[in-house]
């Protein structure tokens, strides 16, 4: 009985022994500054790093003497690579380099080694020994230590609260270039980021989520290096449009990828142990939907008054609706409907049509209270507007734990994502 967990355990000590990494490096344009990162990368690798690993430096198209440089140091240097492309490109680089790879953790890190090396190894650990999927470097999460201009940090925390609200994110920090994956894991993912610039990371990352994948976060220590090749509103703009590109192939199931290796569900270790059960009765949904729905009517009720100053009302409230909206759903669907660790297609759709109903609820009542009174006072509208957002909350409600939560029907949609 103990012979096969006993080889299991001999296997993967011998795969933590015998495990590749392959490191990334896309270059555009970096004849300074690459020689400087290739030594102080190999000499951290060569020194103290416990596994076989590889550097692989990507060209993108660069119009200087970089591919020259790289192919000069590659040979000069052991176990360093070049690989040349004709198409500029972040996401390209690391989709063409990891795809070639027969490492079994690919790793990507920028030119400018802004992020500590001494983290290298917290990053590719959980991933050689199977605890986790994919492994990201994170500027924002708790014990980071960052060094950077005040406007990069304002956009990047602005971004990645984006993400969070929009897409019900885990993850902290998206575009932090200090990422790694297990190479059987990322080469399905592969084939299902259609993006080939600096959403690349994003979109990766929001896919392995919504597949059900673990992504294991390690802080950082960051500096930023100003010479960057980042065109920021060109970026902010890209990345807006593959938010929402992301959020309709959730919503159609084109996000879904077959072939990844299932986890299997948590359980106890110890033998004897007496398991809790997640409360989900009618009370606790009661509560937790009306704390968030509370704080969702303040929320809306304050964003309402500052946008009506601008808009008209109804615009007014469709935005401030369609905001507040964004991270109520995922809230819900973690802390009142427990139990639902992921989005369907039909859930995504039937959670439109219920924030389309809340929409009439509200809307209709302030056309009512303009066609009764049309010179009402501004704080008289967001009191017609508390008002008819706790009528329309309620009905929230009874859609969501009636239809859209329903747990027969997300058992059965579990099943067939399980089959599939």
């Amino acid at each position: 009985m103990n012979a096969v967990p006993q080889l299991d355990v001999a296997a993967r000590r011998a795969a933590r022994r015998t495990a590749t990494i392959d490191v990334v490096i896309p270059v555009f344009n970096e004849e300074r500054t690459l020689p400087g990162c290739l030594e102080v990368l190999r000499k951290h690798l060569a020194e103290g790093f416990p596994f076989a690993w590889t550097i692989t430096v990507v060209d993108n198209a660069s119009t200087d003497g970089t591919l020259g440089i790289a192919r000069e140091l590659a040979g000069s240097m052991d176990g360093v690579r070049v690989l040349h492309l004709d198409r500029k490109g972040r996401g390209l680089a690391l989709r063409t380099a990891w795809g070639y790879s027969d490492a079994d953790v690919v790793v990507y890190m920028d030119v400018d080694l802004s992020t500590g090396l001494d983290a290298l190894l917290p990053l590719v650990a959980p991933l050689v020994n199977g605890h986790s999927d994919l492994a990201i470097g994170s500027r924002l999460a708790t014990g980071a230590r960052t060094v950077r201009g005040g406007k990069r940090e304002l956009i990047s925390r602005c971004y990645n609260k984006m993400i969070r609200w929009t897409h019900g994110a885990r993850f902290t920090d998206a575009q932090c270039g200090f990422k790694a994956a297990r190479a059987d894991v990322v080469k399905p993912l592969l084939k299902h980021v259609r993006d080939d610039s600096w959403f690349f990371d994003t979109e990766l990352l929001l896919l392995a989520e919504h597949n059900g994948l673990r992504v294991h976060e390690v802080p950082v220590d960051w500096v930023e290096d100003v010479d960057t090749r980042v065109n920021v509103v060109r970026t902010a703009t890209d990345d807006v449009a593959g938010l929402i590109r992301v959020a309709r192939a959730k919503i159609t199931g084109a996000a879904k990828v077959p072939g990844l290796p299932q986890r299997p569900a948590p359980r106890a270790a110890h033998p004897q142990a007496v398991l809790a059960k997640r409360e989900n009765g009618l009370l606790w949904q009661l509560v937790s939907f009306g704390v968030i729905g509370l704080v969702s009517t303040v929320l809306t009720s304050v964003l309402y008054a500052l946008l009506r100053s601008w808009w008209p009302p109804l615009l007014a409230n469709l935005v401030a609706l369609t905001v507040t909206t964004l991270w109520n759903t995922e809230a819900n669907r973690r802390f009142t409907f427990l139990g639902q660790s992921s989005s369907s297609g039909r859930v995504h759709l039937q959670g439109l049509v219920v924030f389309a109903l809340y929409y009439v609820v509200t809307s209709g009542a302030l056309l009512g209270l303009h066609a009764w009174q049309p010179d009402s006072s501004r704080w008289l509208e967001v009191l017609v507007l508390v008002v008819s957002s706790m009528v329309g909350t309620g009905l929230r409600f009874v859609l969501l734990r009636s239809w859209v939560f329903r747990p027969a029907a997300l058992s059965k949609e579990e099943e067939k994502d399980d089959v599939g």
